[in-house]
């Protein structure tokens, strides 16, 4: 049988771990034919390397997606190795758990150059290879943090936030191209991002009990729950879903 997602070609930015690997393996399970773009060269290749041994189609690119000229190069090697762009996937983020009278302007501009300006940049550019290719879906992960506030991650709230809106002017502005834009807003999930922001805490073991006490499901989201959300959105299933956030968190914001 065919996959949900056969004949398609998708970008999956960030998608070398976590959130982002889940859903390249995934698309690919379904039948898209997937680039993975990344800065993370070696473990983007690796993703690439399981897809291919699964018979999958894949192709890597180095993308920094605050650089513009790395999104053009992104969107043409992707119409270069399929043919054309019908899904986008902006996943790459960065998080910066401090309060805001602790967070420099350094670090503000970081993630908010990673996680917001990023998916401005993404879509931008993917527009124009959809309008060539007659619509497509475009989907971007903010979080439940972009819903709900906390105490602290001032710069990560304020971009997951935008990432909200930036979702529902795009989906507005190309409701009538075919072109459909919505919002995942994952709750606390097991990646590297969250291992490492434990990590770096004074009690590590403390730190991961708190945060599964927030999980009101009682465990940490796993990456395939947020690619299986995003599978929904990037199929012809989702043709009359846009400007739409799919929450998929666990409980988390219903507290």
């Amino acid at each position: 049988m065919a996959g949900r997602l056969a004949g398609k070609v998708a970008i999956v930015t960030g998608g070398a771990s976590g959130i982002g690997e889940a859903t390249a393996k995934v698309f690919a399970r379904e039948g898209a034919r997937v680039l993975v773009a990344d800065v993370q060269e070696d473990l983007g290749k690796k993703v690439v390397g399981a897809i291919r041994a699964g018979a999958g189609a894949a192709e890597f690119a180095r993308t920094d997606v605050k650089r513009d000229a790395d999104i053009r190069r992104m969107i043409e090697a992707a119409e270069r190795a399929f043919g054309r762009v019908d899904v986008l996937v902006n996943n790459a983020g960065v998080e910066n758990a401090k309060a805001d009278v602790d967070t420099s302007e350094e670090e503000w501009d970081h993630v908010l150059d990673v996680n917001l300006k990023g998916v401005f940049l993404c879509t931008k550019h993917a527009i124009v290879a959809m309008r060539r290719a007659g619509g497509g879906s475009i989907i971007n992960i903010s979080s439940v943090f972009g819903l709900v506030g906390s105490a602290g991650f001032a710069a990560y709230h304020a971009s997951k936030g935008g990432v909200r809106l930036l979702t529902k002017s795009t989906a507005l502005a190309h409701a009538t191209e075919n072109i459909r834009c919505n919002s995942i807003h994952p709750g606390v999930i097991d990646t590297p991002m969250l291992t490492n922001l434990i990590d770096r805490s004074e009690d590590p073991a403390a730190a991961r009990a708190q945060w599964l006490k927030s999980e009101p499901i009682g465990r940490f989201g796993r990456p395939e729950d947020i690619a299986y959300g995003a599978l929904y959105l990037a199929s012809d299933d989702a043709t009359f879903v846009t400007g739409s956030e799919l929450v998929i968190d666990g409980g988390y914001a219903a507290v």
